[in-house]
């Protein structure tokens, strides 16, 4: 892929390519150290099901397939997933730029967002994006079965639009 492609808010119509998308690179970045019994849990319909929610805070890149996402939710950045064939060329980067400024937009000064302990790799693009580790704990994610408790890796970054 040489060009980005255009940013764009999610539609209701995204939601099942969005749904493979999320269900895809979850499975790949959590699932070696989360409980079975969550990742069980997380299939492509119970995705499609929490993106249906999502929805109006989720801005997106490609059609069909969606090569990328960010929701945000609250003061946070609650998802950002990337295909892997759109990986390296700066659209994971741009999606979180575009994020944070609308966490700015809202009035959040301080962004968080949270990672599950074993995704190294997330860590370390949310470091180089100019993120800060304020430390780990359990926390409840939500799940088709109800609130399920998680180790996670805590983040935030001050956030504030551009003059």
């Amino acid at each position: 892929m040489t060009s980005l492609p255009p940013l764009r808010p999610a539609r209701a119509e995204d939601v099942p390519a969005l749904a493979r998308l999320w269900h895809v690179g979850w499975h790949e970045a959590h699932a070696a150290y989360t409980p079975p019994a969550l990742t069980a849990l997380r299939t492509e319909e119970d995705f499609a099901r929490r993106l249906v929610a999502l929805l109006p805070d989720t801005i997106m890149a490609g059609d069909d397939p969606a090569l990328g996402f960010c929701a945000i939710r609250d003061d946070e950045i609650y998802q950002l997933y990337v295909a892997p064939e759109a990986r390296s060329n700066g659209l994971a980067a741009r999606l979180l730029a575009d994020g944070e400024d609308r966490l700015a937009r809202r009035g959040v000064g301080l962004a968080r967002l949270d990672i599950g302990v074993g995704n190294h790799r997330a860590a370390r693009f949310y470091k180089r994006q100019g993120w800060e580790e304020t430390g780990a704990g359990e926390a409840e994610v939500d799940s088709s079965a109800g609130p399920f408790r998680l180790k996670l890796r805590f983040f935030a970054k001050r956030v504030a639009l551009d003059p």
